[in-house]
This record gives structure tokens, C-alpha cells and sequence, in this order.
């Protein structure tokens, strides 16, 4: 007999009030071989985060009792959990709004549940994949200063409250000082994602910029390079 032990499913908690859509999301992770946990509203959401841990959640925009954008904050305010937000809306301002309070990523319904598996799948992959990789020194440039090990960062000494994300990107410019990052290149080495709506990147660049740069609507650290993406300019002395 071996003596070795399977590492345990991911565990995913699934939040929808539509009992049809929780009951397909759910069958088709399950049979992915996650481990799956499921809500119907916004406080029997936190609840099962609190109770199960997950590793990801699933979570609708529109819930009763808390709506998705006040559960995701809440989440992500209790510790670094991964969010796919769905909305059944088409509006891009409901969107943005899931992308600026924490959400890695976001499908919209109708969508399909396969390709939300694969979602799924790629974001815990990258975050898995991250906690493996040996910690980076401190890094710095243009007064900011980041450390991946206490995952803090500061601009002159004063802390900015990044997220998950934001602090992501930020680290992925800092080390690369200087070079011209495509959308798609930002999604794939930040996001390791090979698919997904460009505009993520768009929102957190530009979250981003309202946290570093002096003048946000004049950036001088983040430019944008027209027609290939952005450049992190540590002497902040070219136009966007």
C-alpha cells in the first residue's frame, strides 16, 4: 500500500440565489473534481467562507442580504481568497465596479459553465503556483518600495493599500523597468491567464495609477504606450 496521500480537491463555494444556475455551476465542478460548497445569499455567503475556508469564490452580483460587491469586499478584506463575480447584467460600469472592489476576474451570464471551469481551474493554478515560488527581495524604484514577503508596499514611507492584484502588477512593472508590456503579455505573466476580457488589465492599470502616481490623470510612472500598452517609467519623465 502506498504511503503517499492525494493532496485534497480545491475547495470552491458557489453563491447564486438562482437555485438552476448554482445547481450547473456546481455539478460541473464537482465533476472537475472540486470540492464544492454552496449559497443562496450575501450573510450565508460569509458564513460558509468562514466555516469551509475556500480556495476560490463563485459569486453573484446580485444576491439578497448583501449584494456580490459588498460580500467581495468583506471577502477579500478577511484574507486573500480569489473571486469570479457573475452578473447577469451587460453593463461594463457593473463590471468594472466587481474588478475595482477585489474580483480576479468575471463571467457573464448566459455563460458557459465549461469555459467557467476553465477559469476556475487557471486562477488557482496561478495562485498555487505562487505560494510555491521562493520569495523575491524587496523591490524598488521611483520611492515605491515593495516586499512579497510581507506582501507590504510604500510610496515615500507612506503605505498604500494595494490588492492582491494591484500589488501584482505593480511588482510585475518594478521589475521590469523601462520595457513596454502588451495587455495580453500583462494578462498572461500577471493574471496567468491565456484568455479573459483585456479591460481587467485596463481597470487595474488604472486603479493602479490613482494609488502611485501623483496626478493620476497626468501618469508619469505608468505611461501608456499607444498602440502596445503601458511602460513603468521609474523616472516618470515621458507623457502618457
Amino acid at each position: 500500500m502506498s504511503s503517499s496521500r492525494e493532496a485534497p480537491p480545491a475547495r470552491v463555494l458557489v453563491v447564486d440565489d438562482d437555485p438552476t444556475v448554482s445547481e450547473v455551476v456546481a455539478g460541473y465542478l464537482r465533476r472537475a473534481g472540486f470540492a464544492v460548497e454552496e449559497a443562496a445569499d450575501g450573510p450565508a455567503a460569509l458564513a460558509a467562507a468562514g466555516r469551509v475556508r475556500p480556495d476560490l469564490v463563485v459569486l453573484d452580483l446580485m444576491l439578497p442580504g448583501l449584494d456580490g460587491l459588498e460580500v467581495c469586499r468583506r471577502l477579500r478584506a478577511a484574507g486573500p481568497v480569489p473571486v469570479i463575480m457573475l452578473t447577469a447584467r451587460g453593463d461594463e460600469d457593473d463590471r468594472i465596479t466587481g474588478l475595482e472592489v477585489g474580483a480576479d476576474d468575471y463571467v457573464t451570464k448566459p455563460f458557459s459553465p465549461r469555459e467557467l471551469v476553465l477559469r476556475v481551474t487557471s486562477v488557482l493554478r496561478r495562485s498555487r503556483a505562487a505560494d510555491r515560488v521562493p520569495v523575491p527581495g524587496r523591490l524598488t524604484g521611483a520611492g515605491l518600495s515593495l516586499d512579497p514577503a510581507t506582501h507590504r508596499a510604500t510610496r515615500d514611507g507612506r503605505e498604500l493599500a494595494l490588492t492582491l492584484r494591484e500589488f501584482d502588477l505593480l511588482a510585475h512593472f518594478l521589475r521590469h523597468p523601462g520595457r513596454a508590456h502588451g495587455r495580453e503579455e500583462l494578462m498572461r505573466e500577471v493574471w496567468g491567464w491565456d484568455f479573459g476580457d483585456l479591460s481587467t488589465v485596463t481597470v487595474h492599470v488604472r486603479r493602479l495609477r490613482a494609488k502611485v502616481e501623483e496626478d493620476p490623470g497626468r501618469p508619469r510612472l505608468i505611461q501608456t504606450v499607444w498602440g502596445v500598452g503601458y511602460r513603468f517609467d521609474p523616472a516618470g519623465e515621458g507623457a502618457a
